[in-house]
């Protein structure tokens, strides 16, 4: 399936009475790089009062609170992110107290609106589903073929050189069947083309 998620880090802040909300949010590929990013942001800002946090990656969907009241923080930063049908993103709102107290509506739109205007000032990028193509030919077609494979609009992820030389190009799911024809004819049917992992890619 096709997903939006963000092309670079993002930050924000916003103020609910006296308080002070610094949104930052990043791409995550997987729970082990949102983690990272919580880390990072939980030790930059160990002094504040909290640091709730929100991930959406694949189907997983996980927020937590921080020692705010259980519901207030987590929850509605995960709502934002799937109101706006992002995903492989990682959402950290830092909050420095102001001394007044917001009460558990106050808090839920405080941590809600902080992530959506956030978002508000992101560039998304739409990820479409892509397959991980095997491309096996002999060193004599090697040079040839990479040249080929490069100029064209399919990635190259990886090189690798054995008994034969292996590529392994990104290919949009829908062009699957046209790449492998391509190649057949590129090599006169001497590659030998196999799918591997599916990944996804900016579409």
């Amino acid at each position: 399936m096709p997903y939006l998620t963000l092309k670079t880090r993002v930050e924000h802040e916003t103020e609910a009475r006296r308080s002070r909300f610094v949104c930052a949010m990043a791409p995550a590929a997987t729970v082990g790089e949102a983690a990272a990013f919580i880390a990072e942001r939980r030790a930059l800002h160990a002094s504040a009062s909290h640091n709730c946090t929100a991930y959406a990656i694949g189907g997983e969907r996980r927020g937590d609170d921080d020692g705010e009241p259980a519901g207030t923080a987590g929850t509605p930063m995960v709502q934002a992110l799937a109101g706006r049908g992002v995903d492989h993103v990682v959402a950290v709102v830092t909050r420095y107290f102001g001394g007044i107290l917001l009460g558990a509506g106050g808090l839920v739109r405080a941590y809600g609106s902080a992530v959506t205007e956030t978002l508000d000032r992101a560039e998304t990028v739409r990820m479409v589903p892509a397959r991980l193509m095997n491309v096996s030919v002999a060193h004599d077609q090697a040079g040839r073929v990479e040249n080929d494979l490069r100029a064209s609009r399919h990635p190259v992820r990886d090189v690798s050189y054995g008994s034969r030389v292996e590529f392994v190009v990104a290919v949009g799911e829908d062009e699957v069947a046209a790449f492998a024809d391509w190649v057949a004819t590129l090599t006169a049917g001497r590659a030998r083309v196999t799918p591997g992992a599916g990944v996804h890619l900016p579409g």
